[in-house]
């Protein structure tokens, strides 16, 4: 039996008799409990669901006289020992898993994925041949929806093919995995170049590869591209894996990587054309990891809308330049530029945390139609659908 302090009273683990088979496991589990103890608080708080979370004192109750004993079956039950001084009942049972307790501590949570990821350059992908998804088949059945949600999570895009081109369509498409973000563009955006809205986009100059809306505080999530028509030339889409330039900057220069995730940027949109007038800003880091898991969740790069960097001491900022320049180059490489020519009738889904787009210049007139979606609902979707995500 394994006696560990916490708490201000004894915890004991009982030991299986599994254990004694072999010091190399016998170590592991020391180790895991050792953690598991510092963590216990946080655990019960948010696995226990039985009478002493019901009431409002429950904080009060800490800290508690626990006994832990050990169970064939490999679980931990506590058994709590009530306060004289606090009403409520004795001896209530709670049982823990150990799978569990060592899956949701903090060293499991260091090393679990949030979400699988396959980082791609152009050779990458197309090497890959990753397959698009029919329109009927994926408004009509799971397992249509299902393929192209796991292509769209694994690789940040997705192409469904044979969708009639029509706004209306295409609504109908988006609307199949996801609520619709209505922005100040509107639910569903529509245009031409004819410079209607205060946005490069609304022309036919090429576009640098970006991401779109870094000066909304959080930026959309997905986007949805359909072009309906065009008559003339040029104008092909490309796709840039900022995760996958991300990746090369982490291996190069993890301090420059590191920076890149510190210093939270500005970006700016104000607009004054017509009746629309707008002044949006958004602030935070280029690139969004998780604190736990050094994890990349999200790169947020628009060298149109960068604002001023006043946000951080004026030597941070020259060292911060030289991060950004170092991004910059991995993100232009041309092995990492995927171009895809948009035709009426195939889709593109374009995951707005991860993937940048741009376009080169075209002539003749040329309609797109596409919206964005919330981050949280297409998660969702895919989970339903038994994905990870």
């Amino acid at each position: 039996m394994y006696w560990i302090r916490g708490f201000g009273h004894n915890v004991a683990f009982a030991t299986p008799a599994g254990f004694r088979q072999g010091v190399a496991e016998r170590r592991m589990w020391c180790h895991r409990l050792s953690h598991l103890q510092i963590r216990l608080q946080d655990l019960l708080r948010g696995r226990v669901t039985c009478w002493a979370l019901q009431q409002l004192n429950f904080r009060s109750l800490f800290p508690l006289a626990i006994h832990w004993h050990h169970t064939a079956s490999k679980s931990l039950n506590c058994v709590w020992r009530q306060h004289t001084d606090h009403f409520g009942p004795d001896g209530h049972v709670t049982r823990y898993d150990l799978d569990w307790l060592v899956k949701n501590s903090y060293e499991g949570q260091k090393q679990k994925v949030i979400q699988p990821r396959i980082l791609w350059n152009a050779e990458i992908y197309q090497q890959a041949q990753v397959p698009s998804v029919d329109f009927q088949s994926f408004l009509e059945t799971n397992e249509g929806l299902k393929n192209f949600l796991q292509n769209f999570l694994l690789y940040g895009i997705a192409f469904v093919e044979n969708v009639p081109p029509t706004q209306e369509h295409t609504e109908k498409l988006a609307e199949r995995i996801s609520l619709i973000r209505e922005t100040i563009y509107g639910r569903m955006w529509y245009f031409t170049s004819d410079f209607s809205r205060g946005d490069t986009a609304y022309t036919k100059l090429a576009l640098d590869r970006h991401t779109d809306t870094t000066y909304f505080q959080e930026p959309c999530g997905i986007q949805v591209f359909h072009c309906l028509k065009h008559e003339g030339t040029g104008g092909r889409t490309l796709l840039v894996d900022g995760f996958y330039a991300a990746e090369q900057v982490l291996q190069k220069v993890p301090e420059e990587f590191e920076l890149l995730s510190q210093v939270p940027l500005k970006h700016e949109y104000i607009e004054n054309v017509g009746e629309c007038h707008n002044h949006m800003i958004g602030v935070g880091p280029v690139l969004n990891v998780y604190p736990w898991n050094k994890e990349l969740y999200l790169i947020r790069y628009n060298n149109y809308d960068r604002a001023v960097i006043n946000t951080v001491p004026y030597d941070v900022v020259h060292r911060w330049y030289t991060a950004h320049r170092t991004l910059t180059i991995e993100l232009r490489r041309p092995e990492n530029e995927l171009w895809v020519k948009l035709k009426p009738g195939r889709v593109l889904f374009v995951d707005n945390w991860r993937v940048l787009h741009g376009r080169e210049s075209f002539t003749g007139y040329r309609q797109l139609c596409g919206c964005y979606l919330t981050r949280d609902d297409v998660l969702n979707t895919a989970r339903l659908l038994g994905l990870q995500a």
